[in-house]
């Protein structure tokens, strides 16, 4: 193979390595890319709780992987994700209004103006709700500047 060969293949290959780090960062996945702990993201919605999704039935949305509880809630998801999908990448909510990319517990949740919004803990969720129209500013204008950082340098003690 000719060098200049080697050299495009490399050069794909870091792009696309780096494309899937952008994502990873913009989005708070776990094991295998998959978001919000496999919880069905529609069911915050649907039944005002969370449910457990399913490997059965899945869309891929912001390069991470989420699971649902029923191909009804998956079709619905697909139809309109960016609806279903958790604010600031699924990232907790509390967090990133204090510049930091923590991770969530499904059972933490809220919902305002249908925008599905997870925190770190019911103790965090808590704060959160103190003053959600000031967190949500907060937050807001933090995450346009921290979107695209890894975890590792957002949440890295000044």
């Amino acid at each position: 193979m000719k060098l200049s060969n080697v050299l495009k293949v490399a050069g794909a290959a870091s792009a696309l390595i780096f494309s899937s780090l952008s994502w990873a960062a913009s989005v708070n996945t776990g094991a295998n890319d998959v978001a919000i702990h496999g919880y069905d993201p529609v069911a915050y919605f649907t039944k005002n709780k969370p449910v457990e999704g399913s490997a059965k039935y899945t869309a891929t949305h912001d390069g991470a992987i989420y699971r649902f509880a029923s191909e009804k809630n998956r079709d619905l998801f697909k139809a309109d994700a960016d609806r279903y999908a958790p604010q600031y990448g699924g990232f907790c909510a509390m967090g990133v209004a204090l510049n930091k990319k923590l991770n969530v517990d499904p059972a933490a949740f809220y919902i305002e103006d249908n925008k599905l919004y997870l925190n770190l803990n019911k103790n965090v969720q808590k704060k959160w709700l103190q003053d959600v129209p000031g967190n949500l500013k907060t937050a807001d204008r933090i995450w346009n500047g921290i979107e695209d950082l890894s975890v590792e340098t957002v949440n890295a003690e000044d």
